[in-house]
């Protein structure tokens, strides 16, 4: 009928908009504490907040104030996954060479030079463990979105399968899932992850 690649796209796209966004935030606002310690300061408890409140909790929240739209179920996605990226850029921006700094400041390399030669090497590597834990939380996070507050998407669709007891249904859509994510973690991310660590190597 067409009902598994309409609900597995539509799944798809909020895994990509939930993981992309909360990457590009996270990465951002943990190099940024990484770097900047009165920021750290002010900005680890709402971190550790975010850390330790569950999941279930952050989506019911995110659907009561913002409505069961498709805002709010990105939004939770987002807020779900982002304190864990800002922990592992935090510690990827602390761990940078303070010599490699120095140097790059007697030889005067302009700014977007020192981030593309000197600083982004050595976040690669955490960049790349981000994605790989992020996507698979991701997965797990947009499945309970659907489940709690969307008409459409994998995770409504194994809750109808629940509700009508109904295991073929419910495994006709986690397989092709599953595939899809086994897929993503051998073609694209692990590559990323070797790829990222080859200056180590050849170190």
């Amino acid at each position: 009928s067409g009902a598994l690649l309409f609900h597995l796209r539509v799944t798809l796209l909020r895994v990509l908009a939930g993981f992309g966004i909360s990457l590009l935030l996270g990465a951002m606002i943990g190099i940024a504490m990484g770097r900047l310690p009165r920021l750290n300061k002010f900005a680890d408890p709402w971190l550790v907040i975010l850390l330790n409140l569950p999941a279930l909790v952050i989506i019911i929240l995110a659907y009561i104030w913002a409505g069961l739209g498709e805002s709010a179920a990105v939004g939770a996605i987002v807020l779900n996954k982002i304190p864990n990226a800002i922990v592992t850029m935090r510690e990827g921006a602390r761990a940078l060479d303070g010599e490699l700094d120095e140097m790059a400041t007697v030889f005067a390399l302009p700014a977007a030079r020192r981030w593309r030669a000197i600083v982004l090497p050595q976040l690669l590597p955490y960049l790349a463990v981000t994605s790989r834990t992020g996507l698979a939380l991701v997965w797990k996070i947009v499945l309970v979105v659907e489940l709690l507050g969307r008409p459409n998407g994998i995770g409504f669709e194994m809750g109808l399968a629940f509700q009508l007891f109904d295991l073929p249904l419910l495994f006709a859509y986690t397989l092709p899932f599953i595939l899809i994510m086994l897929g993503l973690e051998m073609l694209v991310l692990q590559p990323l992850e070797a790829y990222a660590s080859w200056w180590r190597r050849a170190a």
